[in-house]
């Protein structure tokens, strides 16, 4: 379906939110003349959401301005037993108070993107421990399990890509489709929510929810899945070769994070304004066009317009400023990332192997070494040759600090304490 009538689809159609939508016609008639609630699922396994969450999140935040009612759900329950799609091992299981911690965590993020509140677009945060902690087995096996095929389950890719690797999939990691169609028709009953979504891997999860909610009381639900995101040379969406680009400040700094934006390949550009930026399409069409050199100010629009979204206006351009200081005029951008160290560690001398993996640049001290034989380590903007090299305090500059950079992308700062 090329053109949907309603502004919800048409937004997400025209900004490349789209893979799968059941029921087309009937969802786009019903976003025309009522306010939907519609939820996407958000495990608590970690303390912060990364960028591979920012996709749903954006999904939610355009139902919003369309005039729809988003409820992003925590899973409270089943971040205690895990979502078997596209994962080759079992998850670690989290104790209660894990999950608590981390769902305190996450919570704020979602404050950035939606108006939580009364009213009939107001976003709604539910957590699926409310009513899945509870459950009893037995009933639960009696009036929702009796409704799921074996068969059928087999078939999902979730649970057939595992199987067919010959990769262990527990019983617990099975159950987790039920759970999932069983939050769908919950969250109907409490919220009269009928629209889940999520990423294409979760689309059999989604249909087991709608033939649930089917059978149980003879309603319509929706599903509407996006494209997974991968970049222009076929790379996951949102690895680096330091680990996930994390949404909360304390685990991934806002300059570091301006910085994963603007690193962005050339061919991505376009989309990724159109998916992860609130800019215009026209605005975004004429960025597009850009060529060359000046495709990096286009670059450069995008991670202040990304970094606004999740760390506000302030961050963004504290980093966009940052990083012209740094690159641009040759200077010392102080409010890089910094690591505290004892002056008095500073005093004896730090080995340069240390000192790089000290900052988080590197890994390990084989990491530095390859980085040094590559010529990519630099000390206050002077190239080091040795292994053996030493940052001491002849080392701090008149700002205080020492300036490490590995490439001419990533620099910490190293800060006497």
């Amino acid at each position: 379906m090329s053109a949907y009538k309603s502004d919800f689809l048409n937004v997400l159609a025209s900004r490349g939110f789209i893979h799968q939508v059941s029921e087309p016609e009937a969802l786009d008639a019903l976003a025309r003349t009522s306010t939907i609630t519609a939820y996407i699922g958000f495990d608590c396994t970690a303390p912060s959401l990364h960028i591979g969450h920012l996709l749903p999140i954006m999904m939610l935040h355009w139902l919003q301005q369309t005039g729809h009612r988003p409820l992003p759900l925590m899973g409270g329950g089943t971040s205690r037993v895990g979502d078997p799609s596209g994962k080759d091992e079992s998850r670690r299981l989290l104790t209660d108070a894990d999950i608590n911690a981390n769902l305190k965590s996450i919570r704020a993020i979602f404050a950035r993107f939606m108006r939580f509140g009364d009213g009939k677009a107001g976003a709604v945060m539910a957590n699926n421990a409310d009513w899945l902690n509870t459950l009893n087995y037995v009933d639960f096996l009696r009036d929702v399990g009796r409704h799921f095929s074996i068969n059928r389950m087999l078939s999902f890719d979730s649970v057939k890509l595992r199987l067919e690797r010959q990769q262990e999939l527990s019983f617990l990691e099975f159950n987790y489709m039920i759970l999932q169609a069983y939050d769908f028709v919950e969250l109907y009953r409490r919220y009269g929510c009928m629209l889940q979504m999520g990423g294409s891997d979760q689309w059999g999860n989604i249909v087991n929810g709608i033939d649930l909610g089917r059978r149980l009381h003879n309603a319509q639900f929706f599903a509407l899945t996006a494209p997974l995101i991968t970049t222009a040379s076929g790379a996951k969406m949102g690895k680096t070769a330091s680990g996930a680009v994390w949404l909360n400040a304390d685990q991934m700094s806002p300059y570091d994070y301006w910085q994963f934006w603007r690193n962005t390949e050339d061919a991505d550009v376009a989309r990724f304004l159109k998916l992860f930026t609130v800019l215009q399409l026209d605005e975004i069409e004429r960025l597009a066009a850009l060529k060359g050199a000046e495709i990096n100010e286009a670059k450069k629009i995008l991670a202040t317009a990304a970094t606004a979204m999740v760390h506000g206006q302030s961050a963004a351009e504290q980093a966009a400023a940052t990083a012209r200081t740094t690159f641009e005029e040759g200077g010392l951008g102080t409010s890089l990332p910094a690591v505290e160290v004892p002056r008095a560690e500073l005093k004896a001398g730090i080995g340069v192997l240390a000192a790089f993996v000290k900052a988080g640049l590197a890994a390990s001290n084989g990491e530095v070494r390859r980085a040094i034989a590559n010529n990519a380590i630099m000390v206050n903007d002077v190239r080091v040759t040795s292994d053996k090299a030493i940052v001491g305090e002849a080392e701090v500059t008149a700002d205080g600090v020492v300036k490490l950079s590995l490439g001419r992308k990533r620099h910490v700062l190293l800060k006497p304490v």
